[in-house]
């Protein structure tokens, strides 16, 4: 006869100002048919944590506190996670949905591959009402992978690791600036530190909506993907790598307005990765034939991000 081993769940949700997207999340977690224990844990962002959210069952509690570290998500996400009991940590987006079986499955998967650090799903995307799958391209993340692409599918609502990833990679960065691609860089730091296997099924629903990006937002992800290539040397040794986020800076230069900037930084994708699919797109914004918000928007029509 096999025992069947359910190991304990943190599930870490970083929340501002949305609370009937929360209790849509919440729900969707304590619903999952996974008999195990699952903690909930909700950290408020610069906002006053609803008590009222506070479970006590010896099965599925919930926790709720206030952001003690950096504001913004990557500190909303520190803070659940240094507050967190469970031999697995998960995360989810507080606009995201898991659909039933997304635990147990990943649990079952990490049971039978004690390889296996870390896991994420397939999704399915939810834009304006339309809903898109998108089963994982791929059986496992590997870091020439992540460098090529960033998998959309690898969706942070998705992820379930071992605790002990964190205690040898780190936790989230804080120092990010806006907290942009925060998710990416923890991927990429799993990916160095052992394997990352992910289900084929869509097992989250990620919804996505029209986003206003003022210049300032646009000049945020700039800082922040320049910080990445900082940070992460392999990129400078991957020419695709390099070209591809180099790609999304001339993108987001040309959106921002600022068209010498993004000819110059089209320039370095040229040289880096002439095939690189961004920069045609980006000259397209920067000479003012098509506006980034239709980019974006057809983009995401396809469950597609730039």
């Amino acid at each position: 006869m096999t025992v069947r081993s359910s190991p304990s769940v943190s599930v870490v949700i970083a929340t501002r100002d949305r609370p009937e997207l929360l209790r849509r999340a919440i729900a969707a977690i304590r619903d999952q048919a996974y008999d195990g224990p699952i903690e909930i844990v909700v950290v408020f962002d610069q906002t006053e944590p609803d008590q009222s959210l506070t479970d006590t069952s010896p099965d599925r509690t919930l926790r709720v506190m206030p952001n003690g570290r950096t504001p913004g998500l990557p500190g909303g996400r520190n803070t659940g996670m240094a507050a967190s009991t469970g031999s697995l940590i998960a995360f989810c987006d507080d606009d995201d949905e898991w659909l039933p079986g997304k635990l147990d499955a990943q649990v079952q998967h990490l049971n039978s591959r004690p390889d296996v650090t870390f896991c994420t799903t397939g999704i399915i995307i939810d834009f304006d009402g339309v809903r898109t799958d998108r089963p994982s391209p791929v059986a496992e993340l590997t870091l020439p992978i992540l460098l090529h692409n960033r998998v959309t599918e690898a969706h942070p609502s998705t992820f379930l690791f071992r605790r002990e990833v964190i205690d040898r990679i780190g936790m989230v960065d804080e120092q990010i600036p806006g907290g942009y691609s925060e998710d990416y860089d923890l991927l990429l730091r799993a990916a160095r530190d052992g394997t990352i296997s992910c289900l084929a099924a869509p097992l989250v629903s990620i919804k996505w909506g029209r986003t206003s990006y003022f210049t300032t937002r646009w000049l945020t992800i700039i800082d922040a993907q320049r910080y990445l290539m900082a940070k992460h040397p392999e990129f400078a040794k991957d020419r695709r790598g390099e070209a591809r986020v180099r790609g999304q800076i001339a993108f987001a230069l040309a959106a921002a307005g600022k068209r010498r900037a993004a000819f110059a930084e089209i320039g370095r994708v040229l040289r880096r990765w002439p095939l690189e699919k961004r920069w045609p797109v980006a000259v397209l914004v920067a000479l003012r034939i098509v506006p980034p918000e239709r980019v974006l928007a057809m983009a995401h029509k396809t469950g597609r991000g730039i």
